[in-house]
């Protein structure tokens, strides 16, 4: 087939990154695309010109895309100017590359929409592959990278659930990523078992947060169950719309801030007498393969696929979509949504899936949630209800 392909990845990594390129790789080959270009280090690669042929690589290593974090080809947040854009196009021509995929979330999207754009009338195709474990790209049903992600921060929360169950005398505040976006900070709600498991208490950046309320609920909690442990996102508000950590470090492009998690910790020792400590993931939550999402494996690997598909038959200034068909069972579809539809359109999570205070989630996220990290987490064994009944029965 006439002409080559650049993959290009943009913006924080997933566990399934790779696992997109690994299906674009794939379908190029099948399609007999010439040269299967990755840009090394994100879209300031493709002005650089600094690309890896993809295609000469051995099968050994493109199989282990699938297990391997972060992006074999590097990713970058490069701030792009309007410039860029045609010198990219210019590039292209250079290199033959007919058809270039972006592989990333809302900025990566807004930069596919503005390269399609510089190309048209070049014979060259840009489609765009959903990436992000934020989950907060617009439209579609979920991103790849988020149901990862999601079983990451539930099967921690699970574990930690079970510590503090066993040696209940403390708070324990864990942090999620999503600054803007809740969806990671809510999926931890699927450790949930019965009723008094982890996650006790979860706070979404979509609600204002009030200090004196998440104190009361703590407070209850710890004089019902004795250990107590709260999910809460890194960018918690307060009712004027501020960050509650205050910012530590600012440059022309990112304001810095402490940890939430610390922050509230500290806030309970202070105000309510409480042990209470932090825990931050953090980067171990995009980064882990052992609880890589088979779901989301599979759905990547798609993506990157019907990417190729779709430029290949000429469609461009695109993104492939994901959508949840209706019916029994969890099916998808993989729709192609104009790049205008979800470029720096960001994704909350909705009122219909967080609870009338603030500090939990619905059942109807639940549900719409559990068929994304591929199967149940597992029941920590507790023998304390046992033990609990019996002295009820001795009394």
């Amino acid at each position: 087939m006439e002409g080559n392909l650049l993959a290009v990845h943009g913006g924080g990594p997933t566990a399934v990154l790779n696992a997109s390129l690994y299906g674009v790789i794939r379908q190029a080959q099948e399609c007999g695309i010439g040269k299967i270009y990755g840009a090394v280090g994100g879209s300031e690669a493709i002005l650089k010109e600094n690309f890896v042929d993809m295609g000469k690589l051995p099968d050994e290593k493109i199989e282990r895309l699938l297990q391997t974090p972060g992006t074999a080809i590097g990713s970058s947040r490069f701030p792009l100017e309007q410039e860029h854009y045609e010198a990219m196009a210019s590039v292209l021509k250079k290199h033959g590359i007919k058809y270039v995929l972006f592989n990333g979330g809302n900025g990566t999207m807004d930069a596919c929409g503005k390269v399609s754009k510089a190309c048209q009338g070049e014979d060259i195709y840009v489609v765009g592959i959903p990436k992000t474990m934020d989950n907060d790209i617009s439209i579609i049903d979920h991103a790849p990278g988020f149901p990862s992600a999601a079983k990451y921060i539930a099967t921690v929360t699970n574990e930690v659930g079970a510590d503090v169950k066993s040696l209940p005398i403390h708070v324990c505040v864990i942090e999620a990523m999503g600054r803007n976006a809740g969806w990671i900070t809510a999926a931890s709600a699927l450790a949930r078992k019965k009723p008094g498991d982890a996650p006790h208490l979860i706070y979404l950046p979509e609600r204002n947060f009030h200090e004196e309320e998440f104190l009361a609920d703590v407070k209850r909690l710890y004089d019902e169950l004795g250990g107590v442990v709260a999910v809460v996102s890194e960018g918690l508000r307060n009712e004027k719309g501020e960050s509650i950590v205050p910012p530590i470090f600012k440059t022309d492009r990112a304001v810095y801030y402490g940890d939430v998690s610390a922050y509230l910790a500290e806030l309970v020792i202070k105000k309510l007498g409480i042990k209470a400590r932090s825990e931050k993931p953090g980067l171990c939550g995009r980064a882990s393969m052992a609880l890589q999402s088979r779901v989301d494996r599979e759905e990547a690997i798609l993506a990157g696929r019907e990417a190729v598909k779709a430029a290949v038959v000429g469609k461009t200034g695109v993104m492939v979509g994901i959508r949840r068909m209706e019916g029994e069972g969890y099916r998808i579809e993989t729709p192609l949504i104009p790049i205008e539809e979800v470029m720096l359109h960001e994704r909350v999570m909705p009122e219909t899936y967080i609870n009338e205070r603030g500090n939990d989630v619905t059942e109807h996220f639940v549900q719409w949630c559990r068929p994304l990290i591929d199967g149940e987490l597992p029941e920590m064994v507790s023998f304390k209800d046992e033990a609990a009944q019996a002295l009820k029965s001795r009394i």
